[in-house]
């Protein structure tokens, strides 16, 4: 099974919360609150991350918490740029959150392209960002601490 992901809402953005969601033959979403952004932000600025890096390694948590319990039945996932430059760094942060978990899975699996406003991840991500439909799951924060 392929699957495209996508986000409403970037994640260095504390004002507003950030969807993660994707989408094809099945569908799956998750909410970060803008308040559980903000204090993850602090925590872990008070443990001495900061900069870019911080922020990619938010976006790569999120991927995770997103596609832990579905990446072992998808053939391809194609997550949208986000952080152009940067899709290296975030797919090691991300594999290396599944290697942890123990989940193992090729590389070329994994892949980065621009998927466009008609994709289904863009359309499930933006109707949970506006209200539209509820999220599958709310993160907390010490569901993304706990990745650190």
């Amino acid at each position: 099974m392929y699957v495209q992901v996508d986000q409403s809402g970037k994640i260095g953005d504390t004002k507003v919360p950030t969807v993660l969601a994707f989408s094809n033959a099945v569908g799956y979403a998750i909410l970060i609150p803008a308040t559980v952004k903000r204090a993850c932000i602090q925590e872990l600025r008070r443990r001495g991350k900061s900069g870019t890096t911080l922020y990619l390694q938010l976006f790569a948590t999120g991927l995770y918490l997103l596609l832990k319990d579905y990446i072992q039945d998808l053939a391809l996932v194609t997550i949208d740029v986000e952080y152009p430059g940067h899709d290296a760094e975030i797919k090691l942060y991300f594999l290396n959150l599944l290697r942890r978990a123990g989940i193992v899975v090729p590389a070329a699996r994994i892949r980065f392209q621009h998927i466009g406003k008609k994709s289904g991840a863009h359309k499930r991500a933006k109707a949970v960002f506006t209200g539209a439909t509820e999220s599958d799951k709310v993160v907390g924060l010490g569901e993304i601490l706990a990745e650190f």
